[in-house]
């Protein structure tokens, strides 16, 4: 049989554990709270998709003409809080990347001040809707080389929405 003494330490040992575990658990919300980001992690999390191809996996073929018809402003914006971080789209100013004011039909790599990686510098034609979906997809399949670290954006109908909400700064 237990004595007092023994059966309150046993008690203080499991109340002081739980007391580390709340406190701990306090600590890492402090630290990496979501919603301190403006709402851009969590959306970023939400929106994500991650499958079992990993990066390289096939994108799909659609009829992007008929996506982008559809396309939402609104919610390309909200997708393209994955890109403020490096790309400017209403001053032409160039941040990390180049900005993006008038990017369809603009040659590419041409943004004034910009230094691009060779291989994009050496592409030579404009940017097509086409073109941008294609490279926002997956930068790196698109363009080996190139300087953009983003993975892409797999969903082709945020893509359309990104292009549609770029296409509102022409």
């Amino acid at each position: 049989m237990l004595d007092t003494m023994t059966a309150t330490k046993i008690v203080g040992a499991g109340c002081g554990s739980l007391l580390v575990l709340l406190l701990a658990n306090w600590a890492s919300e402090e630290v990496y709270h979501v919603e301190s980001h403006g709402g851009a992690v969590a959306e970023l999390i939400a929106s994500e998709s991650i499958d079992a191809g990993g990066a390289d996996a096939e994108v799909e073929e659609v009829d992007f003409a008929l996506l982008l018809e559809e396309a939402d402003p609104d919610r390309g914006e909200k997708v393209f809080a994955k890109c403020k971080a490096c790309h400017i789209v209403d001053a032409p100013t160039n941040g990390a990347g180049p900005h993006l004011v008038d990017i369809v039909g603009r040659a590419i790599a041409a943004a004034d001040g910009f230094r691009y990686s060779a291989p994009m510098a050496e592409l030579e034609g404009a940017w097509t809707v086409e073109s941008i979906s294609d490279f926002i997809a997956n930068p790196r399949k698109f363009l080996p080389g190139t300087k953009m670290t983003f993975v892409g954006l797999k969903k082709p109908t945020d893509r359309a929405n990104v292009i549609s909400y770029l296409l509102s700064f022409q």
